[in-house]
């Protein structure tokens, strides 16, 4: 009997110990860092990435290991003074603090991307939207307190509007026998038709213009008003009074209805949720006018919820590889400057770094940079987070 119960001593605790192996290998695989912090206390001005990467290598994992205790209302939440710990080898869990702020902490910071999330969005069309056909005293520009008279808009005194401009027009363009599709913006002018030289928040890309899919044009924000006085007795004009001291009004621009909630940024960071074809997802453009960026600057994306993704997903950005000569092969035959792609060998796409979405369009999306080893640039590829460097 004594021998028994010895053997089944030994029996429980191997398998105890092989249990806790199998665990502390779970938690390896999901990439918990090994210099992480017993417990960690959420203080105001705290982001969900940043502090994902306290306990894990790879932030976009954490819906994966986060488990909040059951007794808390929304799981999914986090509030400065909540208290976070490693209670369990595979498990994130968090301790419920005192709540004495009332909103939750956010994915990645608000004062990086709330110029993109209020002043921007991306529509399919806009030639349909009501427009400012003229200014009050027939000026050229319109600011605060003063009033533009609006075509097309059927609405009654008091209705509120955004005034919106068409800046830019994303295009896709098919590259037959080639890796991937080129890629287009163009600036547009007051009208909405193209320009040459209207770019707030974007770099030019350069690309010959051979037609395409559209992607979608942005809009700026410009101002907002109120409506005064509709289209009746003959007048074939709305009238809008501006209330914002915004940028100035001018004809061309066009009147959308105010959003009630134009975005949302609880979300979790997270892997795509399909695989994309290769030179399918790229970036569009770079903020601030510069043909590169780094981290905490925000690109414009090549897909959107109509590719799988929404908002926290994260990609990593890859440079293509270049096509260089073999010149120990072909230093006879191909020169330098060589244009032929005879002979040459293609190199591997160079890792830059990691991007999150935090707002998405039907073919457009905005996107984060959060790190990166090197700058960001217009047309790089963006690929499954964990692809390997």
């Amino acid at each position: 009997m004594a021998g028994m119960l010895q053997r089944l001593s030994q029996g429980l605790r191997t398998g105890f110990a092989v249990a806790l192996l199998m665990v502390a290998g779970y938690a390896m695989a999901q990439g918990i860092r090994g210099d992480h912090p017993d417990t960690y206390v959420v203080v105001r001005g705290d982001t969900l990435w940043d502090i994902a990467g306290k306990f894990l290598q790879r932030p976009w994992l954490w819906p994966e290991i986060w488990q909040a205790n059951p007794q808390i209302r929304n799981p999914h939440l986090i509030y400065p003074g909540d208290v976070i710990s490693l209670a369990y080898l595979d498990r994130v869990t968090v301790q419920q603090g005192p709540r004495e702020v009332a909103q939750p902490i956010n994915a990645i910071p608000l004062s990086d991307i709330e110029p993109f999330l209020k002043d921007l969005r991306v529509v399919d069309q806009f030639e349909q939207l009501p427009y400012v056909v003229a200014l009050e005293d027939d000026r050229l520009r319109g600011s605060e307190s003063q009033v533009v008279y609006v075509r097309g808009l059927s609405a009654s005194p008091g209705q509120r509007y955004l005034v919106v401009r068409p800046t830019v027009r994303y295009t896709r363009l098919e590259r037959s026998g080639m890796c991937c599709d080129l890629l287009e913006k163009d600036d547009l002018d007051y009208r909405g038709r193209r320009d040459v030289d209207f770019g707030k928040y974007w770099n030019h890309v350069v690309f010959p213009d051979k037609g395409g899919e559209v992607l979608g044009y942005e809009l700026m924000r410009v101002n907002i008003g109120t409506v005064t006085r509709g289209e009746v007795g003959g007048i074939e004009a709305s009238t809008v009074l501006l209330d914002e001291a915004g940028r100035e009004v001018r004809i061309g621009d066009r009147l959308i209805a105010v959003d009630a909630q134009p975005y949302d940024l609880q979300f979790f960071p997270h892997p795509p949720q399909q695989q994309l074809e290769y030179g399918r997802a790229r970036v569009l453009a770079v903020t601030d006018t510069v043909a590169y960026g780094g981290p905490r600057d925000v690109v414009a994306l090549s897909v959107g919820s109509q590719d799988g993704v929404d908002n926290g997903t994260v990609f990593s950005i890859w440079r293509e590889g270049s096509n260089v000569v073999d010149r120990v092969e072909h230093s006879a035959d191909f020169p330098a400057g060589a244009e032929s792609f005879e002979g040459k060998v293609r190199l591997p796409d160079e890792y830059a770094g990691h991007v999150i979405v935090f707002r998405t369009y039907d073919k457009v999306s905005y996107g984060l940079v959060m790190d990166s080893t090197k700058p960001t640039r217009i047309g790089y590829h963006l690929k499954h987070p964990d692809a390997p460097y």
